[in-house]
């Protein structure tokens, strides 16, 4: 079996676990957005980029509170969740003209989460044929779009959906 190698990854990972501190609630915590990559916040979560993006426009919906399971969460805060998870999507096919969107959570260390103690859903565009000889070859991922602009496009994508309406109340 062949291994993919991130040695960027293993200091973002230890920092966090070394200091105790959660990243999700740090970048809460903080009031510029844009340093922090949120891209909107909710009521009850709040979407943010992820630091280490498999593709470009790898969202994440993160529970304000810390809470490690879905089963800890609220009502409220797993209803918007998922409202939002439907929000990214538009918005993320609109921006990437994506040919499908990948969901997802890690639950656990077993699982695979990088941050076990606050969980998070991942949602993230996808394209028939993204896996190129970069990542064949050079195991190497190529992510063609600055953080920063990824995050401008998806707040003001993210904006349009979220403008208030005569239909039904957005999160």
């Amino acid at each position: 079996m062949q291994s993919l190698f991130a040695p960027w990854r293993y200091s973002y990972l230890v920092e966090a676990r070394t200091k105790g501190e959660c990243v999700f609630c740090t970048a809460l915590g903080r009031p510029d957005d844009e340093s922090s990559l949120i891209v909107h916040r909710g009521t009850h979560n709040f979407v943010i980029l992820n630091l280490y993006p498999y593709t470009n426009g790898h969202l994440m919906i993160v529970p304000n509170s810390h809470v490690a399971f879905p089963g800890d969460s609220t009502p409220e805060q797993r209803a918007e969740m998922i409202e939002l998870a439907s929000l990214c999507e538009q918005a993320l096919r609109s921006a990437y003209q994506s040919d499908g969107i990948n969901m997802g959570m890690n639950l656990g260390k077993a699982a695979g989460a990088g941050v076990e103690n606050h969980y998070h859903l991942h949602v993230l565009p996808r394209w028939e044929g993204d896996t190129n000889f970069m990542a064949i070859t050079a195991q190497t991922r190529v992510i063609p779009e600055a953080l920063a602009s990824t995050r401008d496009r998806l707040r003001a994508e993210l904006a349009r959906y979220l403008a208030p309406s005569d239909g039904p109340a957005n999160v």
